[in-house]
């Protein structure tokens, strides 16, 4: 694991979208089958699954949270910070009214000094250092790439242009995400590849998967 480096690649750059770590506000799903106590540490070990992934890569990588720092929140998270802190990896929050307008923000604001942006979720441990160069790859082409999830949402979103408001009116965390999210983007013009499907963590199934990913 290193810290980003922008002159190890001037074809694009890394987001991480992630939620502020607290009980009883990140993985409720997986909360009803554990617990909010236990839920809420497999987010921080998510999390941190997903920085350690994108910082094995050479493209320069930035941490968007969910909204400006929320009181009380060090205790849970004062690890991860620590993490990002060493790794000089900048912080930034998340801005719109939904998901969709969150991300075109995110991917709007990296695209003024880089020419693609990519934008994994912390839930989506699936996505490894290939997957990302194989999302960066399909830009050359295409207008947007897409991970879908074996869930019916995606794991990556990545674009070389800016998408304005062809993510809105998507049903978020529904299984029909991507399918109404193809349909946005081709009928704004977009050319979309989409790459192999992926997995991510929502509920207790899902996490299990994972920890026998882990070999735990």
């Amino acid at each position: 694991m290193h810290a980003p480096n922008p002159s190890e690649s001037s074809d694009g750059v890394l987001i991480q979208f992630a939620k502020w770590p607290e009980p009883g506000q990140v993985k409720t799903r997986l909360a009803a089958g554990i617990g909010d106590e236990k839920a809420l540490e497999a987010h921080l070990v998510l999390t941190t699954a997903v920085l350690d992934s994108l910082s094995a890569t050479a493209y320069p990588l930035s941490f968007w949270w969910d909204r400006p720092r929320p009181p009380g929140v060090q205790v849970y998270a004062d690890k991860l910070l620590t993490q990002l802190h060493h790794l000089a990896i900048p912080q930034f929050s998340q801005n719109g009214t939904d998901l969709g307008a969150r991300m075109a923000h995110a991917l709007g604001t990296a695209l003024e000094n880089s020419p693609k942006a990519v934008i994994v979720g912390s839930d989506c441990p699936s996505v490894d250092p290939d997957y990302v160069s194989q999302a960066f790859a399909a830009l050359a082409e295409a207008d947007v790439v897409l991970g879908p999830s074996d869930d019916g949402g995606f794991v990556l979103i990545g674009t070389r242009c800016d998408l304005g408001d062809a993510l809105s009116g998507i049903e978020w965390g529904t299984s029909r995400a991507l399918e109404q999210t193809v349909q946005a983007l081709t009928e704004a013009g977009f050319v979309v590849r989409q790459l192999a499907h992926r997995w991510d963590v929502d509920d207790v199934a899902d996490w299990q998967r994972f920890l026998e990913s882990r070999g735990s």
